[in-house]
């Protein structure tokens, strides 16, 4: 069994709400034939906590507003470290990127096919390790702050 038409119309529209809100490395896997509770997974992480209730918002917005879907269930809300939204068909899990390279949700499905995104969301791959290695360097920005006025100050 592959995921339902519906349930790839929620993912769709899901990716796009978090590569809208910046969300790193969205990804999705058609999980139909080794789960009988949903079709489909969608993972995506941020930064920090902020972000992710940002993304969780989001998504949830749009899928209401939009397709008419509400979450069965929404959990993890409250510490902001790894949300899940369970649509029935589909289940959201916006991940800090701490959390998301601690659990490796991926490695748990990597024998399940991944569905096609949106090229937006396609184009989140890679943000996390990026975001790691820039703020490593020192490189991060902070607006508001001194990084970012420097260019005014001198």
């Amino acid at each position: 069994m592959t995921a339902t038409d519906r349930s790839l119309e929620l993912i769709n529209t899901a990716a796009q709400a978090a590569a809208d809100k910046l969300a790193h490395d969205i990804v999705a896997y058609d999980v139909s034939d080794v789960l009988a509770i949903t079709d489909a997974f969608l993972l995506a992480s941020a930064p920090n906590d902020r972000q992710v209730k940002g993304i969780v918002d989001e998504i949830e917005e749009r899928l209401n507003k939009e397709l008419g879907a509400k979450p069965a269930r929404r959990e993890g809300e409250r510490d902001g470290r790894w949300v899940l939204l369970d649509y029935v068909d589909i289940v959201v899990h916006v991940q800090h990127s701490e959390e998301r390279v601690f659990y490796a949700l991926e490695r748990l499905w990597k024998d399940c096919p991944q569905l096609e995104l949106p090229e937006d969301a396609k184009a989140t791959h890679g943000r996390a390790a990026e975001h790691a290695s820039t703020v490593a360097a020192g490189e991060e920005q902070v607006p508001g702050t001194a990084d970012e006025l420097d260019g005014e100050l001198r």
